[in-house]
Protein backbone atom coordinates (compact mmCIF):
# COMPACT_ATOMS: atom_id res chain seq x y z
CA UNK A 1 0.00 0.00 0.00
CA UNK A 2 1.47 3.89 -1.13
CA UNK A 3 0.07 6.54 0.81
CA UNK A 4 -0.54 9.59 -0.70
CA UNK A 5 -0.30 13.31 0.83
CA UNK A 6 -3.67 13.14 1.85
CA UNK A 7 -3.86 9.71 3.70
CA UNK A 8 -1.83 9.99 7.20
CA UNK A 9 -1.53 6.51 8.76
CA UNK A 10 0.05 6.67 12.65
CA UNK A 11 3.66 4.38 13.38
CA UNK A 12 1.55 1.87 15.42
CA UNK A 13 -0.76 1.27 12.35
CA UNK A 14 2.23 1.03 10.06
CA UNK A 15 3.91 -1.64 12.51
CA UNK A 16 1.19 -3.65 12.76
CA UNK A 17 0.84 -3.61 9.09
CA UNK A 18 4.44 -5.01 9.07
CA UNK A 19 4.25 -7.57 12.56
CA UNK A 20 2.59 -9.68 10.20
CA UNK A 21 5.16 -10.04 8.05
CA UNK A 22 8.21 -10.15 10.36
CA UNK A 23 6.67 -12.87 12.25
CA UNK A 24 6.83 -15.25 8.67
CA UNK A 25 10.01 -14.03 8.18
CA UNK A 26 11.67 -14.01 11.58
CA UNK A 27 14.46 -16.55 10.24
CA UNK A 28 15.59 -15.12 7.59
CA UNK A 29 17.18 -12.50 9.91
CA UNK A 30 17.61 -14.74 12.74
CA UNK A 31 18.62 -17.88 13.71
CA UNK A 32 17.31 -20.79 15.61
CA UNK A 33 19.12 -21.26 18.70
CA UNK A 34 19.85 -25.01 17.84
CA UNK A 35 21.36 -23.82 14.65
CA UNK A 36 23.53 -20.98 16.66
CA UNK A 37 27.45 -20.87 17.03
CA UNK A 38 28.13 -20.38 20.82
CA UNK A 39 30.99 -18.89 22.90
CA UNK A 40 32.51 -22.00 23.76
CA UNK A 41 32.94 -23.32 19.94
CA UNK A 42 35.78 -20.62 19.72
CA UNK A 43 38.22 -20.90 22.85
CA UNK A 44 40.05 -23.68 25.21
CA UNK A 45 37.31 -26.23 26.64
CA UNK A 46 38.39 -26.16 30.02
CA UNK A 47 37.14 -29.96 30.88
CA UNK A 48 40.27 -30.97 28.25
CA UNK A 49 43.66 -32.33 29.54
CA UNK A 50 44.71 -30.04 27.27
CA UNK A 51 43.27 -26.54 28.24
CA UNK A 52 46.21 -25.20 30.09
CA UNK A 53 47.98 -25.88 26.43
CA UNK A 54 45.10 -24.03 24.33
CA UNK A 55 45.35 -21.57 26.95
CA UNK A 56 48.97 -21.01 26.52
CA UNK A 57 48.57 -20.97 23.10
CA UNK A 58 45.87 -18.10 22.78
CA UNK A 59 48.08 -15.95 25.50
CA UNK A 60 51.09 -16.26 22.94
CA UNK A 61 49.04 -15.20 19.95
CA UNK A 62 47.09 -12.65 21.61
CA UNK A 63 50.49 -11.11 23.01
CA UNK A 64 51.42 -10.28 19.04
CA UNK A 65 48.61 -7.77 19.15
CA UNK A 66 49.15 -4.02 19.04
CA UNK A 67 48.24 -1.35 21.77
CA UNK A 68 45.80 0.40 19.61
CA UNK A 69 44.65 -3.05 18.09
CA UNK A 70 43.99 -4.79 21.32
CA UNK A 71 42.51 -0.91 23.13
CA UNK A 72 39.79 -1.11 20.18
CA UNK A 73 38.93 -4.54 20.83
CA UNK A 74 38.42 -3.84 24.77
CA UNK A 75 36.05 -1.05 23.13
CA UNK A 76 34.05 -2.92 21.36
CA UNK A 77 33.93 -5.41 24.22
CA UNK A 78 32.43 -3.31 26.33
CA UNK A 79 29.79 -2.00 23.73
CA UNK A 80 28.91 -5.22 23.41
CA UNK A 81 28.41 -5.75 26.89
CA UNK A 82 26.27 -2.90 27.69
CA UNK A 83 23.63 -4.89 26.40
CA UNK A 84 21.01 -4.49 28.86
CA UNK A 85 20.74 -1.12 27.98
CA UNK A 86 20.15 -1.82 24.33
CA UNK A 87 16.76 -4.07 25.05
CA UNK A 88 16.26 -1.91 27.59
CA UNK A 89 15.86 0.84 25.13
CA UNK A 90 13.86 -1.52 22.61
CA UNK A 91 11.18 -1.80 25.04
CA UNK A 92 10.67 1.86 25.24
CA UNK A 93 9.67 2.55 22.22
CA UNK A 94 6.43 3.84 21.54
CA UNK A 95 4.06 1.42 19.38
CA UNK A 96 6.42 -1.87 19.77
CA UNK A 97 3.38 -4.40 21.24
CA UNK A 98 5.05 -5.90 24.03
CA UNK A 99 2.55 -8.84 23.84
CA UNK A 100 5.02 -11.69 24.19
CA UNK A 101 3.65 -13.51 20.67
CA UNK A 102 3.96 -10.58 19.20
CA UNK A 103 6.46 -10.58 16.12
CA UNK A 104 8.23 -7.27 17.13
CA UNK A 105 8.19 -8.61 20.59
CA UNK A 106 9.66 -12.26 19.15
CA UNK A 107 12.19 -10.07 17.22
CA UNK A 108 13.65 -7.92 20.22
CA UNK A 109 13.84 -11.00 22.03
CA UNK A 110 15.78 -13.14 19.51
CA UNK A 111 17.88 -10.08 18.53
CA UNK A 112 18.89 -9.69 22.55
CA UNK A 113 19.79 -13.18 22.20
CA UNK A 114 22.06 -13.53 19.15
CA UNK A 115 23.63 -10.44 20.59
CA UNK A 116 24.08 -11.70 24.03
CA UNK A 117 26.64 -14.49 22.52
CA UNK A 118 29.15 -11.33 21.42
CA UNK A 119 30.46 -9.82 24.89
CA UNK A 120 30.43 -13.33 26.22
CA UNK A 121 32.48 -14.59 23.89
CA UNK A 122 35.09 -11.63 23.72
CA UNK A 123 34.63 -11.32 27.58
CA UNK A 124 36.39 -14.58 27.95
CA UNK A 125 38.90 -14.14 25.44
CA UNK A 126 40.31 -11.05 27.19
CA UNK A 127 40.20 -12.89 29.94
CA UNK A 128 42.26 -15.60 28.80
CA UNK A 129 44.74 -13.20 27.22
CA UNK A 130 46.14 -12.11 30.38
CA UNK A 131 47.12 -8.60 28.92
CA UNK A 132 43.55 -6.79 30.16
CA UNK A 133 43.45 -5.65 33.37
CA UNK A 134 39.68 -6.98 34.17
CA UNK A 135 38.70 -5.29 36.82
CA UNK A 136 39.34 -1.76 35.21
CA UNK A 137 37.36 -3.16 32.05
CA UNK A 138 34.45 -4.49 34.78
CA UNK A 139 34.45 -1.15 36.17
CA UNK A 140 33.71 0.69 32.31
CA UNK A 141 31.38 -1.91 31.63
CA UNK A 142 29.12 -0.86 34.73
CA UNK A 143 29.68 2.27 34.18
CA UNK A 144 28.11 2.44 30.90
CA UNK A 145 25.24 0.23 32.09
CA UNK A 146 24.38 2.75 34.65
CA UNK A 147 25.32 5.97 32.50
CA UNK A 148 22.84 4.99 29.87
CA UNK A 149 22.82 6.72 26.57
CA UNK A 150 21.49 9.52 24.48
CA UNK A 151 20.68 8.25 20.42
CA UNK A 152 18.52 10.73 19.81
CA UNK A 153 15.97 9.08 19.04
CA UNK A 154 13.42 9.89 21.92
CA UNK A 155 10.71 7.09 21.59
CA UNK A 156 10.36 6.64 17.61
CA UNK A 157 10.75 3.27 16.00
CA UNK A 158 11.47 4.92 12.68
CA UNK A 159 14.24 6.66 13.82
CA UNK A 160 15.20 3.84 15.80
CA UNK A 161 15.35 1.80 13.04
CA UNK A 162 17.63 4.33 11.23
CA UNK A 163 20.14 4.27 14.18
CA UNK A 164 19.93 0.56 14.27
CA UNK A 165 20.58 0.07 10.56
CA UNK A 166 23.43 1.98 10.70
CA UNK A 167 24.97 0.77 14.03
CA UNK A 168 24.71 -2.63 13.04
CA UNK A 169 26.36 -1.87 9.99
CA UNK A 170 29.62 -0.05 12.22
CA UNK A 171 29.69 -2.96 14.41
CA UNK A 172 30.12 -4.83 10.99
CA UNK A 173 33.00 -3.14 9.68
CA UNK A 174 34.66 -2.39 13.06
CA UNK A 175 34.98 -6.34 14.34
CA UNK A 176 35.83 -7.48 10.57
CA UNK A 177 38.43 -5.15 10.65
CA UNK A 178 39.68 -6.06 13.87
CA UNK A 179 39.44 -9.63 12.75
CA UNK A 180 41.64 -8.54 9.89
CA UNK A 181 44.05 -7.28 11.61
CA UNK A 182 43.96 -9.95 14.38
CA UNK A 183 45.13 -12.38 11.73
CA UNK A 184 48.09 -10.17 10.27
CA UNK A 185 49.36 -9.95 13.36
CA UNK A 186 49.34 -14.32 13.77
CA UNK A 187 46.15 -14.63 15.52
CA UNK A 188 43.17 -16.67 13.49
CA UNK A 189 41.24 -17.41 16.54
CA UNK A 190 41.02 -14.31 17.34
CA UNK A 191 40.44 -13.25 13.78
CA UNK A 192 37.54 -15.88 13.68
CA UNK A 193 35.80 -14.54 16.64
CA UNK A 194 35.87 -11.37 14.91
CA UNK A 195 34.87 -12.87 11.93
CA UNK A 196 31.77 -14.28 13.47
CA UNK A 197 30.47 -11.53 14.97
CA UNK A 198 30.92 -9.41 12.37
CA UNK A 199 28.36 -11.91 10.62
CA UNK A 200 25.61 -11.35 13.19
CA UNK A 201 26.24 -7.52 12.45
CA UNK A 202 25.74 -7.61 8.90
CA UNK A 203 22.70 -10.10 9.15
CA UNK A 204 21.13 -7.57 11.83
CA UNK A 205 21.44 -4.79 9.71
CA UNK A 206 20.15 -6.68 6.86
CA UNK A 207 17.21 -6.84 9.10
CA UNK A 208 16.95 -3.15 10.52
CA UNK A 209 17.17 -1.96 6.65
CA UNK A 210 14.57 -4.17 5.57
CA UNK A 211 12.47 -2.51 7.96
CA UNK A 212 12.84 0.78 7.10
CA UNK A 213 12.34 -0.21 3.51
CA UNK A 214 8.70 -1.34 4.27
CA UNK A 215 8.23 1.34 5.90
CA UNK A 216 9.23 3.77 3.38
CA UNK A 217 6.73 2.15 1.45
CA UNK A 218 3.89 2.53 3.48
CA UNK A 219 4.77 5.92 5.30
CA UNK A 220 7.50 7.57 2.49
CA UNK A 221 7.25 10.77 3.93
CA UNK A 222 7.04 10.27 7.88
CA UNK A 223 10.55 7.63 7.00
CA UNK A 224 11.69 10.14 5.37
CA UNK A 225 11.47 12.92 8.17
CA UNK A 226 12.52 10.66 10.53
CA UNK A 227 15.71 9.77 8.34
CA UNK A 228 17.24 13.61 8.03
CA UNK A 229 16.54 13.96 11.39
CA UNK A 230 18.93 11.28 12.63
CA UNK A 231 21.61 12.52 10.05
CA UNK A 232 21.44 16.21 11.29
CA UNK A 233 22.12 14.77 15.06
CA UNK A 234 24.71 12.78 13.66
CA UNK A 235 24.62 8.79 14.41
CA UNK A 236 26.62 8.82 17.88
CA UNK A 237 27.69 5.22 18.72
CA UNK A 238 26.37 3.66 21.68
CA UNK A 239 29.55 3.54 24.21
CA UNK A 240 29.69 7.06 23.95
CA UNK A 241 29.51 7.59 26.86
CA UNK A 242 32.18 4.94 27.65
CA UNK A 243 34.86 6.14 30.35
CA UNK A 244 37.10 4.45 32.52
CA UNK A 245 37.52 4.24 36.72
CA UNK A 246 37.72 8.33 37.86
CA UNK A 247 37.58 9.45 34.04
CA UNK A 248 34.60 11.91 33.23
CA UNK A 249 31.90 10.23 31.07
CA UNK A 250 32.44 10.31 27.28
CA UNK A 251 36.44 11.22 27.31
CA UNK A 252 37.43 7.73 26.87
CA UNK A 253 35.03 6.91 24.20
CA UNK A 254 37.06 9.96 22.29
CA UNK A 255 40.67 8.04 23.33
CA UNK A 256 39.04 4.99 21.66
CA UNK A 257 37.55 6.42 18.44
CA UNK A 258 40.89 7.95 18.31
CA UNK A 259 42.64 4.59 18.25
CA UNK A 260 40.52 3.23 16.02
CA UNK A 261 40.74 5.93 13.32
CA UNK A 262 44.84 5.30 13.46
CA UNK A 263 44.90 1.72 12.84
CA UNK A 264 41.92 2.05 10.23
CA UNK A 265 39.00 0.32 12.11
CA UNK A 266 36.53 2.74 11.55
CA UNK A 267 37.14 5.86 10.31
CA UNK A 268 35.20 9.54 9.40
CA UNK A 269 35.40 7.69 5.66
CA UNK A 270 33.28 4.47 7.06
CA UNK A 271 30.33 6.69 8.51
CA UNK A 272 29.89 8.53 5.53
CA UNK A 273 30.55 5.35 3.26
CA UNK A 274 27.63 3.45 5.27
CA UNK A 275 25.09 6.87 4.31
CA UNK A 276 26.18 6.29 0.86
CA UNK A 277 25.01 2.42 1.40
CA UNK A 278 21.51 3.17 2.95
CA UNK A 279 20.70 6.07 0.58
CA UNK A 280 21.06 3.34 -2.22
CA UNK A 281 19.64 0.59 -0.89
CA UNK A 282 16.30 2.24 0.22
CA UNK A 283 16.45 4.10 -3.33
CA UNK A 284 16.29 7.78 -1.27
CA UNK A 285 16.31 8.99 -4.99
CA UNK A 286 13.24 7.43 -6.58
CA UNK A 287 10.80 7.33 -3.34
CA UNK A 288 7.59 8.72 -4.63
CA UNK A 289 4.76 10.34 -2.87
CA UNK A 290 6.21 12.94 -0.75
CA UNK A 291 4.81 15.76 1.22
CA UNK A 292 6.83 19.09 1.06
CA UNK A 293 8.94 19.23 3.85
CA UNK A 294 9.80 15.47 3.57
CA UNK A 295 11.18 16.43 -0.34
CA UNK A 296 13.22 18.89 1.39
CA UNK A 297 14.28 16.40 4.18
CA UNK A 298 15.46 13.77 1.10
CA UNK A 299 17.76 17.02 -0.70
CA UNK A 300 19.18 17.25 2.18
CA UNK A 301 20.24 13.54 2.85
CA UNK A 302 21.05 12.99 -0.74
CA UNK A 303 23.58 16.21 -0.47
CA UNK A 304 25.20 15.37 3.03
CA UNK A 305 27.71 12.91 1.82
CA UNK A 306 29.43 15.30 -0.24
CA UNK A 307 29.46 17.43 2.59
CA UNK A 308 30.68 14.66 5.54
CA UNK A 309 33.72 13.82 2.73
CA UNK A 310 34.89 17.21 2.42
CA UNK A 311 34.73 17.38 5.61
CA UNK A 312 36.59 13.90 6.32
CA UNK A 313 39.45 15.53 3.78
CA UNK A 314 39.95 17.92 6.38
CA UNK A 315 40.29 15.81 9.13
CA UNK A 316 44.13 14.19 10.36
CA UNK A 317 44.81 11.10 11.59
CA UNK A 318 45.16 11.93 15.63
CA UNK A 319 48.71 11.48 16.66
CA UNK A 320 47.81 11.45 20.65
CA UNK A 321 48.37 8.05 22.57
CA UNK A 322 46.70 7.38 25.32
CA UNK A 323 47.61 4.53 27.87
CA UNK A 324 43.90 3.30 28.51
CA UNK A 325 43.85 1.68 32.58
CA UNK A 326 42.53 -1.32 30.60
CA UNK A 327 45.74 -2.53 29.45
CA UNK A 328 48.51 -3.52 32.26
Amino acid sequence: MMLTNDLLISRGEVLQQLEGYLKDNIYTFLKKVEDSWQPADYLPDSRRDTFFDEVKELREKAGSLSYDLLAVLIGDTITEEALPNYEAWFHELDDLNRDRNNGWAQWIRGWTAEENRHGDLLNRYLYLSGRVNMREFEFSTQHLINDGFDLGTAHDPYRAFVYTSYQEMATNVSHRRVGQLARQAGDDGLSKICGMIAGDENRHARAYKTFVEKIFELDPSEMMLAFEDMMRKKIVMPAHYMRELGIDMGKTFGHFTDAAQRIGVYTSADYTDILDTLISDWKIEHITDLTGPAEKARDYVMALPARLRRVSDRMTVPKLEYKFKWIS
